[in-house]
């Protein structure tokens, strides 16, 4: 025999099991170099620095 449910959830049962299933925010830090905000262990995208030195050459936006 299958293993079957004797009735169906409810509208709110159900809802009240996935109410911790939304999505969570990105942490983000503050850059030394530019203070802008980006993602933690991660070249800063608006100056290209990264533990103290320039990684990547940023190109600004015409």
């Amino acid at each position: 025999m299958a293993a079957v449910p004797k009735s169906r959830r409810s509208h709110r049962e159900v809802r009240l099991r996935r109410t911790h299933w939304r999505a969570k925010l990105q942490a983000a830090t503050e850059c030394p170099q530019c203070h802008n905000f980006r993602l933690p262990h991660r070249v800063c995208p608006h100056c290209g620095y990264y533990n103290g030195m320039q990684v990547l050459e940023v190109k600004e936006k015409e």
